[in-house]
């Protein structure tokens, strides 16, 4: 195929799919009108609809099987119809109805959740122009690797149809997914609809190059030019792009020009920003006018036939609003549900500490979970910068894998963050199941926008739908002049995304069970992993350093562990306190606590979400005083935040005061050793606070 294709026009195509293309193209432009004739109750949530990008749209979907996948973006309504799904369905989502099929009227018009018999898997994505993109390459990702595996028949040839308007395409996460798309080559096809308007800005203000001038960057990405406002023209093209991408196993760009002939959205009108000439030009290329004409002229369609089919069309949108006018709304208790999916492990299971095992620093049990996980599960893979090939990690914390394993089960990724971590939402929607890294906890920034947007809400806003599995190993914490970009703690920002899991564990024997818990944990499940105690090297880690655990070891999400007992005698003379930590905070509270033997207990979180709250509540009223304990900076922290919850809900069961320790507050961990002491807690500075606190 020449990269400079330009599909023509079709002299022929069956007439069978010509009168669905136009019954459907009717029915799309019917269901705009009787939005805009209803704007007062159609308009209540704000909504695209697909006028002027029918056609292409229409094309695109017929070429979807159920073996495919697909990523439509907030405008692709008639996609939805061309696939089979009912005005009423998506009537239902518009008016945020109970029975909405995708969301129970928990997201927006236009943004599936489909997982249905017969029709192409739709996961949940967000709104967020162009984020699809990485989510919708995980999933041919996945695809690839399932196949090369022997674990996915590649006789169904699934193919991903990844859409999305040119606006969008300049995004730099655009950019992250063509790269990985062809250096694992992928079965995606990559629709841009080109309507040369963002909003208000158009294309000449946002843009140096279009989609098909900017896809030639990309080395190995085919490309194609579609008229989109054509039927026939974007049937047979979009036909050749998904033979390409079945046949070849590789990823193509179609860009199509489309006509805008409706408001941005329902909120933001054309008359507000778009002239009439401009306006003009867009209905000279309405695909409605464009099909109408070539059924007649060259199809052999009659005009009592179109009538026929518009008339049908019409009444049929009239019968499905009127239903979804009738539906019910959602059920105000039910508006809570499915925050996660349930998780199977339930229990601490396997042995803690064999008999005769040998003790593991933390970065060889992690190895060793991995490793087993691995063998275990031939779905499983792993990737990050640097994991693969000699190296391993630059902590060694993969080291071998990728010989043992090869190199399309553990391998490097690009400087590319956001894929890494977005890429395992479409992996999770294939059933690959994906076990990532980020290189250090300040690396994770470019990250957060997949996390926060696609990951963690998936599972809620398809309503349990599309829970997202993924394991995202971050190295995380201070110690011996790491300086400002390998030392944060990035704990209290992960904790306020909702619908994620933060994992911290503080010994190699809970790095191995809570690896292992995490990894069959159906819902997103950050693992941070304290450098400085990977290797017990920092004074006073050495416990760290544990027997290693069974191979069926597991311990369970949201169970806290008491990592040092106060006496019996203590607690009945009422002289003792409770630190609560996580992470090097155990070590820290650990080493503080000698002077006052017996009287300190250290409850190790382990889990910071969800956090066991049971056990805390338990151990506050048993010892009345309270430390949290933590290395991130401590105002406006996760560690104050707890001391808050506790001093609310627990404040009879309180002898003194919630006191808090942390980082001081600035910006960035210093480089020289002295001032990195200077500004982290340590042993001396925490035991002057357990000081002031045995003493009330």
């Amino acid at each position: 195929m020449s990269t400079s294709t330009v599909v023509k026009k079709a002299s022929a195509l069956p007439k069978e799919i010509l009168h669905k293309a136009y019954r459907l193209l009717h029915t799309a432009r019917q269901m705009a009108h009787t939005y805009e004739e209803n704007r007062a109750i159609c308009s209540k949530y704000v909504h695209s609809t697909s006028k002027g990008h029918e056609a292409i749209q229409l094309a695109s979907a017929f070429h979807l099987t159920e073996h495919d996948f697909a990523a439509p973006y907030y405008r692709d309504e008639s996609l939805l119809l061309g696939l089979g799904i009912r005005p009423y369905e998506l009537m239902l989502q518009l008016m945020a109805k109970k029975d909405d099929p995708f969301s129970g009227g928990r997201t927006y018009y236009n943004h599936p959740s489909l997982k249905r018999e017969g029709f192409p898997i739709i996961p949940h994505q967000s709104s967020a122009t162009g984020m699809q993109v990485i989510p919708a390459t995980g999933m041919a990702h996945a695809i690839a690797y399932l196949e090369s595996q022997g674990l996915k028949d590649k006789k169904t040839q699934s193919v991903v149809l990844c859409s999305l308007g040119d606006g969008s395409v300049t995004e730099g996460e655009v950019a992250e997914a063509l790269q990985m798309a062809v250096l694992h080559p992928m079965p995606i096809v990559y629709l841009v609809q080109d309507n040369n308007w963002g909003i208000s800005a158009t294309g000449k203000e946002m843009r140096a190059m279009d989609a098909y001038e900017y896809a030639a960057g990309f080395k190995g990405l085919e490309r194609m030019r579609i008229d989109g406002s054509d039927f026939a023209s974007s049937y047979l093209g979009m036909k050749k792009a998904f033979d390409y991408a079945r046949k070849n196993r590789k990823p193509i760009l179609v860009h199509a020009s489309c006509a805008l002939l409706n408001h941005h959205t329902s909120g933001v009108r054309k008359e507000w920003y778009r002239s009439e000439a401009d306006l003009a030009q867009h209905e000279a290329n309405d695909p409605l006018q464009k099909l109408k004409n070539y059924l007649l002229e060259e199809a052999g369609f009659t005009a009592k036939e179109l009538a026929a089919i518009e008339k049908e069309a019409a009444k049929w949108v009239a019968d499905e609003y009127q239903l979804a006018l009738q539906a019910p709304d959602p059920d105000w208790d039910d508006f809570d549900s499915h925050e996660f999916a349930p998780t199977p492990v339930q229990e601490e299971k396997g042995t803690r500490s064999p008999a005769k095992a040998e003790k593991v620093v933390m970065v060889d049990s992690a190895l060793k979970a991995v490793d087993e996980i691995m063998k275990t599960y031939p779905e499983a893979l792993f990737y990050g910068q640097d994991v693969g090939g000699q190296l391993g990690g630059v902590f060694r914390e993969a080291a071998n894998l990728a010989k043992k394993y090869g190199d399309s089960r553990v391998f490097n990724t690009p400087i590319q963050e956001a894929y890494i971590i977005g890429s395992t939402a479409g992996m999770s929607a294939v059933g690959a199941k994906p076990i990532v890294e980020i290189q250090f906890a300040d690396y994770i920034w470019p990250g957060i926008n997949q996390l926060v947007e696609e990951l963690s809400k998936s599972c809620y806003l398809s309503k349990g739908k599309f829970p997202i599995q993924s394991l995202i190993r971050v190295p995380i914490g201070a110690y011996g002049g790491g300086g400002p970009y390998h030392s944060g703690s990035v704990e209290s920002t992960l904790l306020n995304i909702r619908g994620i899991k933060v994992v911290y564990p503080s010994n190699a024997a809970d790095m191995k069970g809570l690896m292992k818990a995490a990894f069959l944990d159906p819902n997103p499940v950050v693992m941070l992993e304290h450098k400085g105690l990977y290797w017990s090297k920092v004074p006073g880690t050495e416990e760290a350093k544990m027997p290693e655990p069974s191979e069926d070891y597991i311990i369970p999400l949201g169970k806290a562990r008491i990592a040092q007992e106060a006496s019996a005698e203590a607690l009945e003379e009422g002289s003792s306190c409770l630190v609560i930590t996580y992470g090097m905070g155990v070590y820290w509270a650990k080493s503080a606590s000698k002077k006052w033997k017996g009287q300190v207990e250290i409850l190790d979180l382990r889990t910071l979400n969800p956090i066991d709250w049971e056990m805390i509540k338990e151990r506050v009223a048993l010892h009345g005083k309270v430390l949290v304990l933590t290395e991130e900076p401590l105002l406006n922290s996760f560690a104050e935040s707890l001391a808050g919850r506790i001093s609310m809900h627990c404040f009879e069961q309180l002898d003194a005061p919630v006191m808090t320790q942390g980082a001081a507050n600035l910006p960035a961990i210093p480089l020289n050793a002295d001032l990195e002491r200077m500004m982290l807690p340590t042993a001396e500075k925490v035991a002057a606070t357990l000081e002031k606190l045995l003493s009330y």
